[in-house]
């Protein structure tokens, strides 16, 4: 068997593709020394409210001249989080089974760092909530000296990868060509076909938070990520 490998950005309570992505690899790397960038993923995600769907944003401030690993947290943002996760969700069927595990993170610990709440949080998720085996890794472990396409061949040649699973965005800039001349085959992830799930106030909504996910349908959540694909067809 060829070591499935997965490079990204960690990502705010990420939605539940990401962990999809996870689940196919053996070993999962964050490249948190790429630059930090405004109106994406890295400190926002959405969550479902009576009146729809809204963001979930961490001021982090605007600046652009700095790394995901070097963003700073400002104080009282993780209790006020917690207070609307907690509002948003407190009903939901199986919030009680998860809320000692999430309160321990956003209440009795402090983070410094964007990277290491956003890694940890990912990582217990994965592990404690949804059984996965994947090992983790952190981009800053490895001696790099390339940039872009090539940091990413180079990480995933010290890993002794065979196979790349990559998110269909990176099919604009990457070229899997490259990789095939070094042995590495790309796997382009589809996200097409998620079911939809029991989730309060209509319509569904699949881009929010996998905490959507998991306080809505608790231990049925993997079936909803990938457990579906190998369910037997409902149709006659």
């Amino acid at each position: 068997m060829h070591h499935r490998v997965a490079i990204l950005q960690s990502n705010y309570i990420p939605w539940k593709g990401y962990f999809d992505i996870i689940h196919d690899v053996d070993e999962f790397i964050f490249l948190d020394e790429a630059q930090y960038t405004r109106q994406n993923w890295r400190n926002r995600n959405r969550i479902k409210i009576a009146r729809g769907a809204v963001w979930l944003t961490i001021p982090v401030g605007t600046s652009l001249r700095r790394r995901i690993c070097d963003v700073e947290l400002p104080p009282g943002w993780a209790e006020e989080h917690w207070r609307k996760i907690e509002s948003a969700y407190g009903q939901a069927r199986y919030f009680p089974m998860y809320r000692s595990v999430l309160q321990k993170i956003y209440l009795e610990t402090t983070w410094r760092y964007l990277s290491d709440f956003n890694q940890h949080i990912i990582r217990v998720i994965s592990g404690e909530l949804l059984g996965l085996s994947t090992r983790f890794r952190d981009s800053r472990e490895f001696s790099l000296s390339a940039k872009s396409e090539d940091r990413v061949l180079q990480l995933l040649q010290q890993t002794g990868a065979g196979v790349y699973v990559s998110g269909p965005s990176a099919k604009a800039y990457l070229d899997p060509a490259r990789f095939a001349q070094h042995g590495i085959e790309v796997i382009w992830k589809s996200y097409d076909g998620y079911p939809e799930y029991p989730q309060d106030h209509p319509p569904f909504r699949h881009d929010v938070t996998i905490l959507d996910l998991l306080f809505h349908t608790g231990p049925d959540a993997t079936h909803y990520i990938w457990g579906w694909r190998a369910a037997p067809s409902q149709s006659a």
